[in-house]
């Protein structure tokens, strides 16, 4: 856990450089300090459970094992990256690892996951979706709509919220009278649960009861993960509507040299062991980076591909 959220740091970090260097287009919305979020709630789950995200995506990305240039490739928009080049920062997604993506519609997501868990249920795979969005998705018509089927079919579909206190630069307090948000899926009579967003063992111990919960059959169940991001919505935000005291406030919590702390005090590693971590993540980066400076951009005679599917009977 503690090489990945500091991979999730590193990737994050130089992923800023490389946008300040005008190497990334787009839009770059950075995880830095709700790595315990993506850590902890994907080891709470199966390796083979369904996960669909929201845009802030490269943190789960990297957790379900999507290799660090390919994922930093995306980013610079190059033909080696997880979707060729085509998706960017917003749309990562690798089918072979069940991850269907990054999605820049806030909300647009949620009752797709809905309909991937549906499948699920009707295959009887086995298998559970987790669905990942922000607090300000809960404002949105198609989360409750989403919701309320959910409960209604008994889909086995994990709801993940990440409530860092902001949608955008509106503070929760301004956008809702609903203080708690596992009030909102408790309205649909849905159990839900809150966890330590900057801890990964109680976010990983709180996603695994919602997951199995979903697998026995039981129907969905929403998890709101209290959390906080270090840097602004975007790489573009001026944050001009939070205080540097609440920002400082928070950095005290930081997830990695306090769960890194436990490591130590539990005699799990050794200081030693964590600096050679940080020298080997490093170092993994940086190699990100290097692969994504030295790969190709998509080929034109390309730009039509995956734009529809080859009806069926007639693959190649």
């Amino acid at each position: 856990m503690y090489r990945q959220m500091l991979l999730i740091r590193r990737f994050e970090e130089h992923a800023a450089e490389s946008y300040a260097q005008a190497k990334v287009g787009g839009f770059l919305h950075l995880y830095i300090g709700e790595e315990a979020v993506a850590v902890g709630a994907l080891h709470g789950a199966r390796e083979d459970d369904h996960l669909i995200t929201h845009y802030r995506d490269h943190g789960y990305a990297l957790v379900r094992g999507c290799d660090p240039g390919a994922v930093m490739a995306e980013l610079y928009g190059r033909a080696t990256g997880v979707a060729g080049g085509r998706g960017g920062s917003m749309h990562l997604a690798d089918a072979s690892k069940h991850f269907w993506g990054g999605h820049a519609i806030v909300g647009g997501h949620i009752p797709v996951a809905v309909g991937l868990a549906m499948a699920q249920q009707r295959k009887k795979t086995g298998l559970v979706v987790i669905d990942v969005f922000g607090d300000g998705a809960t404002a949105i018509g198609m989360f409750h709509e989403a919701l309320n089927m959910a409960m209604i079919w008994r889909t086995p579909v994990v709801f993940l919220c990440e409530n860092n206190l902001y949608g955008m630069g509106a503070h929760l307090a301004e956008q809702s009278p609903v203080k708690q948000l596992v009030d909102r899926a408790r309205g649909y009579n849905m159990p839900a649960a809150q966890c330590d967003g900057m801890d990964p063992i109680d976010t990983c111990r709180v996603m695994h009861e919602a997951c199995e919960h979903a697998r026995r059959g039981e129907g969905p169940y929403f998890v709101e993960a209290l959390t906080y991001r270090f840097r602004g919505h975007s790489m573009a935000d001026p944050e001009m509507y939070r205080s540097r005291e609440e920002v400082r406030e928070w950095r005290a919590k930081d997830p990695i040299p306090a769960f890194g702390k436990v490591l130590v005090e539990h005699g799990v590693a050794s200081e030693d062991e964590l600096q050679r971590v940080d020298k080997e993540v490093e170092e993994e980066v940086l190699a990100a980076v290097r692969f994504a400076d030295e790969s190709p951009p998509p080929s034109p005679d390309t730009v039509f591909d995956g734009i529809y599917a080859a009806p069926v009977g007639k693959r190649p």
